[in-house]
């Protein structure tokens, strides 16, 4: 069985929680499955996952964010060479068009099988869809910092975001929601593939 290293964020931005987080807590113990969740820091948090995949050598990585706004678990296709945040990290941090890497390329794309993950999720009857960006906050920065870390290794690695949950909808007024356990279902569902 494929060794996972599955990360989560911590709340950010006024928010008291996060699906990644609580998805990563909800599987922590399983067989073959790291889990970690990362501080919404940019330069910590990529840091920190790049020194976790050197500690676990995992066969494959999946990290996890949250997307306010989106409507379906969406793994991200590519990941772009460029911090620009509209707001500030948990440190108080707002890099504006910046290098995640001086001397790394345009953009890297997913190693991970996404469309089979996709797949595997709307079999289960969830909503799951690709997505051709992962912003330019800590989500991107994380998702490029760890494909240039990975683009010699053995290790397949990429990202996919996570809409509200439904206990976040008072925080996030207007804005659509999933049901935790159907988040977790999905997650499970594309682990799956991996597996």
């Amino acid at each position: 069985m494929a060794r996972i290293l599955l990360t989560g964020f911590q709340p950010f931005h006024n928010a008291s929680s996060n699906p990644s987080q609580s998805i990563v807590e909800a599987l922590s113990g399983e067989p073959n499955l790291d889990t970690r969740v990362l501080p919404v820091v940019f330069g910590e948090s990529s840091r920190e996952i790049c020194n976790l995949i050197d500690e676990i050598a995992p066969d494959f990585v999946l990290a996890l964010g949250q997307a306010e706004g989106r409507r379906e678990l969406t793994p991200e296709r590519v990941a772009i060479n460029i911090d620009d945040a509209r707001i500030p990290d948990n440190a108080g941090n707002q890099p504006r068009e910046t290098a995640v890497e001086s001397k790394g390329p345009a953009a890297y794309f997913s190693t991970l099988p996404i469309v089979e993950m996709v797949s595997s999720m709307r079999a289960a009857n969830l909503p799951a869809a690709i997505s051709n960006t992962a912003g330019t906050f800590v989500c991107n920065h994380i998702f490029y910092a760890m494909q240039h870390h990975c683009r010699d290794r053995q290790i397949r690695s990429g990202f996919m975001h996570l809409p509200l949950m439904t206990s976040q909808a008072e925080e996030f007024p207007g804005l659509p929601t999933l049901d935790f356990e159907l988040m977790l279902k999905g997650v499970r569902a594309a682990l799956e593939v991996l597996r």
